[in-house]
């Protein structure tokens, strides 16, 4: 015997096919959030491998001027942006270099823990979503089945007739909501695995590039000789300093 779903929509009560509905309602918002995360992290990791390459050739030439206006004209990389960021903060010294020290070190440093915060805000939108349709769509689902199985047996009492004959029709009516909960909340936990842990790999890229350009910063930035006024301001307060007291 072939199940039509068009007969159990037809035989399905007014509350079953409340619960349907609201559980395709829930579908179209999963896999809606699920798009629209699946495109913009295409696009950020796109737009990263083309950024990445430059910004590190200009570094390594010691051009901040042209690194800072690639970041600048980024919008979409996630490590362009926190890299932006950071150049921002120091940008107005780079005309005279030996005025760098370590609290604009700091600075910079703080500028991209504050943009890392924004980013990160906006890649985890939309996933709370997705994980209250995995979590919920199961229970919204069986309690259409638990109504069903309680009308059926209502029915079966006032009709004064049993047997399986009497509350097949309605049992399988009952649980094709928790089938369709099922159907709705297993993409949404895949989704939502799936982005959680892009979002992980992001983070680390960008905690890693950031990391590097502070390290950049220190060691070049108002260099003579390879050393940094950031470094040389910091043996200068060591030689200055007085011994361990005995």
């Amino acid at each position: 015997m072939e199940v039509s779903l068009l007969q159990l929509w037809g035989d399905a009560g007014w509350f079953a096919r409340g619960i349907i509905f609201l559980l395709g309602i829930m579908s179209i918002f999963s896999l809606g959030v699920g798009v629209q995360k699946w495109w913009r992290f295409r696009k950020s990791m796109r737009e990263t491998r083309k950024f990445a390459p430059e910004f590190a050739r200009f570094l390594q030439e010691e051009q901040l001027d042209q690194a800072i206006a690639v970041a600048e004209k980024q919008k979409t990389s996630h490590v362009a942006r926190v890299l932006g960021e950071a150049l921002a903060e120091v940008k107005p010294l780079l005309r005279d270099r030996a005025t760098i020290t370590s609290g604009d070190i700091n600075s910079a440093e703080r500028a991209i823990e504050r943009q890392m915060l924004i980013l990160l805000s906006e890649l985890k939108r939309g996933l709370s979503i997705l994980a209250t349709v995995g979590s919920t769509a199961p229970f919204v689902g069986l309690l259409g089945t638990t109504m069903g199985i309680v009308n059926s047996f209502t029915g079966m009492a006032e009709s004064g007739s049993g047997g399986l004959a009497a509350v097949s029709a309605g049992i399988s009516e009952a649980l094709i909501t928790t089938a369709f909960g099922l159907a709705v909340a297993i993409p949404a936990v895949w989704l939502y695995n799936y982005f959680q842990t892009k979002v992980e790999n992001l983070t680390v890229e960008m905690t890693y590039t950031s990391k590097e350009l502070v390290d950049f910063l220190i060691k070049s930035v108002g260099s003579e000789f390879g050393r940094s006024i950031f470094t040389k301001e910091f043996k200068a307060q060591q030689a200055g300093s007085p011994g361990p007291i005995k």
